[in-house]
């Protein structure tokens, strides 16, 4: 049983709860509570932690007791408070394996609906936005390099556990040659717009497409909206400015 802060994988958790950089690095995230270990495919689950009081629960620990030895941990409840990023955990956190997409499973595979973010900063918004997306059968999410980090701790939460049914690419460059790509695979690109654009009860969605939502403040770069088809647009009442973007999304 891990029993100190000293230990050098309650250090790392940490380090992936914090820093995008380590999770980068590593190709790992956390993700904390029942739901999600439940959910994550097996291949996914790096290393689960149990806290000793949690031991009791005979239906978790049947679960976690399927693992490998290697994968399953017992930690001292003070010591795994200090492993999680919420007040009141839950008393179980799974290491995973952030899954690899290119660019081609996506325009090449079996997803016809994608979500594009270009810049998106709250780690809310972003966590229900891919929520959302997976819940309307949008199979696949393209971030560009400015949006906050699809893995996240606040972000995992915010998901629900979608964050495993949906295929996410996290750019590494040029968003916009991305899309480019997309359209020459037959996508028709919408930019979410607040103004100007088809109302969006009398777009037509049919086919293939790929929806994109800008920052928070700024909304989608010109480059972006040069780049799409069509502008679609939420008609407001008067004197309503804008909609957050993850409630635009919904």
């Amino acid at each position: 049983m891990i029993t100190s802060a000293n230990n050098t994988q309650v250090k790392n958790i940490i380090q992936l709860n914090q820093k995008a950089k380590a999770r980068r690095e590593q190709g790992l995230f956390v993700a904390e509570g029942r739901k999600m270990f439940g959910e994550a495919p097996k291949d996914w689950i790096s290393r689960v932690y149990v806290t000793e009081s949690l031991t009791a629960d005979e239906s978790l620990m049947k679960q976690v007791m399927e693992l490998p030895e290697e994968k399953r941990e017992i930690v001292a409840d003070n010591v795994f408070r200090q492993m999680c990023d919420t007040r009141t955990p839950q008393g179980i956190l799974t290491v995973l394996k952030k899954p690899v997409w290119t660019v081609e499973d996506i325009l090449k595979g079996d997803a016809p609906l994608v979500m594009v973010l270009e810049d998106l900063q709250d780690p809310g918004n972003m966590g229900t936005i891919i929520r959302t997306a997976a819940a309307a059968g949008f199979r696949a999410l393209i971030a560009s390099e400015g949006c906050v980090d699809a893995y996240n701790p606040k972000v995992v939460r915010s998901t629900a556990g979608c964050l495993l049914k949906i295929k996410i690419i996290q750019c590494r460059g040029d968003l916009i040659q991305i899309v480019g790509e997309a359209k020459h695979t037959g996508f028709r690109i919408y930019a979410a717009h607040p103004r100007g654009g088809k109302d969006l009860f009398e777009t037509d969605f049919s086919g293939k497409f790929a929806i994109a939502l800008g920052n928070e403040a700024n909304g989608l770069s010109s480059r972006m909206l040069k780049l799409c088809d069509q502008l679609v647009t939420i008609h407001m009442e008067a004197g309503v400015e804008s909609l957050n973007a993850s409630v635009a999304c919904l």
